[in-house]
């Protein structure tokens, strides 16, 4: 599995607006066509203009594969119109996991 991390800088005081926009009209079509949708986070210390999402693949062609046809889904092209304006920078990384990670959802254990 791979993580796609996905950190997006906003502009000042636009938060709010995007996630609410994310919830009503950018959620349902990523988590149709991407699939593990493994959350939505904003900041609270640092900077708090940014949004944190991330979602997980097979691998990096899986990955690819799906974003390929997410931006092909009208519905998603629809809320990219609304959601740029509120972007500031984005910034992405593939994550792979360490063998000793475990599963995810799993519990932590503690040494």
């Amino acid at each position: 599995m791979v993580i796609d991390q996905r950190t997006y800088t906003l502009q000042i005081g636009a938060v709010h607006a995007f996630m609410e926009l994310f919830e009503k009209e950018g959620l349902e079509p990523q988590v149709r066509i991407l699939g593990n949708f493994m959350g939505l986070f904003r900041t609270e210390i640092g900077n708090i203009n940014q949004i944190i999402m991330m979602f997980g693949y097979e691998d990096a062609g899986d990955r690819q594969r799906r974003r390929d046809r997410l931006y092909q889904d009208p519905a998603f092209q629809s809320y990219l119109i609304k959601v740029r304006p509120l972007l500031k920078e984005q910034e992405v990384r593939l994550l792979t996991p360490s063998k000793c990670n475990p599963p995810i959802g799993a519990p932590v254990l503690h040494v």
